[in-house]
């Protein structure tokens, strides 16, 4: 089958992954993988795997983008894929707005992924319009029943995000080159205990609440590190700023290290103690937290969303109620103390993700229009 795959840019985050992990899936099977999107630096990745993009400005939050209707519509004539999977609400609208126009017997079937808890309004409700609704977590598919009444049930298909575990392979060790160039650009962390919280630099995320766990630590005598990984977008630099402000109150300074955004997380996981999840809002899902645990490193997050679908099958024992900060202490002291390591059923994993996925367009196919 042919399947193309429609999205803002090729860039870094969880649905650009999903995307090229969707695509290279199809190819390895015998299926030819198309994705549209404005470009970004993942577009190599993608043609090196064996699928193709096409370079379409979709990504502009604008009425102007609305233009590509007629454009989307003839790439569709062109192309003729079997599936189109819509996974971002701009591209969703261009997407739809061309195939409802389309003759119904010949188009393409269409599929949506809900990857998020967007805003519930008129805009968002796109990305229930698909044939089949992908919801990626069991929070996901109750909320799109929540707000948005008029999604039958029965065309949501909860399908989890997976982690691999050949890539995020159990008690993985870094190279010696990686760790010797790590103990000279961290010296400070040699021998120290390291917990590490791996998001973005946005309020949410809950960098203060990990700051105020490490410095909690601190004056119970526990000798820790506390790395917060992730990058700060342009517009968040005065948050940034108000995190080190926190730091030097609580004087952190040989204890708090931010790291900004890194390509190595795997092997910056693999080398810490604990990995935290502390988004004050709950995650869709949670890749990062999914990933830290096939590496079998403890993860203490708070019990919301679909992180709590997770730790609630895999680690039960990280679960702690969301915002507070004194029961992350003692989480982590029980689980320093203990040293558990977590274990991926398959329920997790990629291979059952992507399975799932492909089962839901060969269904589709055969299903009447």
């Amino acid at each position: 089958m042919k399947v193309l795959q429609i999205l803002p840019e090729l860039n870094s985050g969880g649905v650009e992954r999903g995307t090229l992990d969707l695509a290279e899936f199809l190819v390895r099977n015998g299926h030819e993988a198309l994705v549209v999107s404005n470009g970004g630096r993942q577009v190599d990745s993608l043609q090196k795997m064996g699928g193709r993009h096409i370079t379409m400005p979709v990504h502009k939050k604008s009425l102007a983008s609305l233009f590509q209707v007629r454009a989307f519509r003839r790439l569709l004539e062109t192309e003729r894929p079997d599936i189109l999977h819509i996974r971002s609400r701009i591209p969703g609208w261009i997407a739809w707005l061309a195939w409802r126009k389309m003759d119904p017997a010949t188009r393409p079937r269409l599929i949506s992924t809900v990857h998020g808890f967007y805003t519930a309004n008129a805009y968002s409700a796109i990305m229930t319009k698909g044939e089949r609704v992908i919801a990626v977590s069991e929070s996901i598919r109750k909320y799109i029943l929540k707000h948005y009444p008029k999604t039958k049930n029965e065309k949501i298909k909860v399908i989890h995000r997976g982690v691999s575990l050949a890539h995020f392979a159990r008690d993985f060790t870094p190279n010696m080159d990686w760790i010797k160039q790590w103990r000279n650009e961290y010296p400070n962390l040699e021998g120290k205990i390291i917990l590490l919280l791996p998001s973005r630099v946005t309020r949410w995320k809950g960098q203060e609440d990990f700051i105020h766990m490490v410095s909690g630590l601190k004056r119970d005598g526990i000798d820790v590190c506390g790395l917060i990984v992730g990058e700060t977008h342009s517009k968040k630099t005065k948050f940034e700023s108000e995190l080190k402000a926190l730091v030097h109150e609580l004087h952190l300074e040989q204890n708090l290290f931010f790291l900004s955004h890194r390509s190595d997380i795997k092997e910056v996981m693999a080398v810490s103690d604990i990995v935290y999840s502390l988004s004050l809002s709950p995650e869709a899902f949670g890749r990062v937290s999914l990933e830290a645990m096939a590496l079998g490193k403890p993860v203490v997050a708070y019990q919301h969303g679909g992180v709590e679908e997770q730790l609630s099958v895999v680690f039960p024992t990280g679960l702690v109620p969301p915002g507070d900060v004194g029961a992350a202490v003692e989480r982590t002291k029980e689980i320093l103390s203990q040293r558990p390591k977590p274990s991926i059923p398959i329920d997790f994993t990629l291979e059952k993700m992507l399975s799932a996925t492909l089962e839901i367009y060969e269904n589709i196919l055969e299903s009447p229009r």
